[in-house]
């Protein structure tokens, strides 16, 4: 049984949210994250499918993993109009519903800052990669700038409230490094639509490979 996550607000704004954030270039993003990738891929919170489009053909299938109904309800119509096969799964990606060593993907895009038990997510996604897979990640994280931080703890409660539990402060590279994972490419960016800053600008895109089997 999955348990029940669900933000109803958060779900009904996130859309108009993700359309603003793509008409000024969190496309180009996407398709950066997911440029090269093939085989079979675990998607690890699926939101509304926005990832789906941007899949390589090179692609034989899309495991999404999304636990909140409403934002799955979407990424399933966006799998209809997907250019390669997507399976929309309900599931935890403290849990994931995906077999041992079955995928050579795993992908994770502006959602480990929203999972409460982000170690477990990431021993979730070694578990399925192959050991030759990698973890593909996108993610808004803390601000190296001292200043900018402090306004991120500051903000950090507010923003927790009204995102559906997402995080500011969330050193991400470091947490996938500390979950076994080998860091192989990440670029650090600050994603500013229309030139304006928000406290989640600080980003990276990046490729890590797996933990090895005596590691996990």
């Amino acid at each position: 049984m999955v348990k029940a996550v669900s933000h109803p607000l958060f779900a009904r704004v996130y859309p108009k949210i993700n359309a603003y954030m793509e008409a000024h270039g969190s496309i180009e993003h996407r398709r950066e994250l997911l440029a090269g990738v093939r085989g079979r891929v675990v998607e690890i919170g699926a939101g509304t499918g926005a990832n789906f489009r941007h899949y390589p053909a090179e692609v034989e299938q899309v495991i999404a993993v999304e636990p909140e109904p409403r934002l799955r309800a979407l990424a399933e119509r966006a799998a209809g109009d997907a250019a390669v096969p997507v399976q929309v799964r309900p599931g935890r990606a403290e849990r994931l519903p995906v077999e041992d060593g079955s995928v050579d993907v795993a992908v994770v895009s502006l959602v480990l800052c929203t999972i409460e038990d982000v170690r477990g997510a990431l021993t979730e996604a070694a578990r399925v990669l192959r050991p030759t897979g990698e973890l593909r990640f996108y993610e808004h994280v803390r601000s190296q700038n001292a200043r900018a931080f402090r306004w991120q703890r500051l903000l950090n409660p507010l923003w927790r409230r009204l995102g559906g539990g997402c995080h500011l402060t969330r050193d991400t590279e470091r947490a996938i490094a500390e979950a076994g994972f080998a860091v192989e490419k990440v670029r650090h960016f600050e994603f500013r639509p229309e030139g304006r800053p928000n406290p989640a600008s600080p980003s990276i895109i990046g490729i890590a490979r797996p933990p090895t089997a005596g590691a996990r």
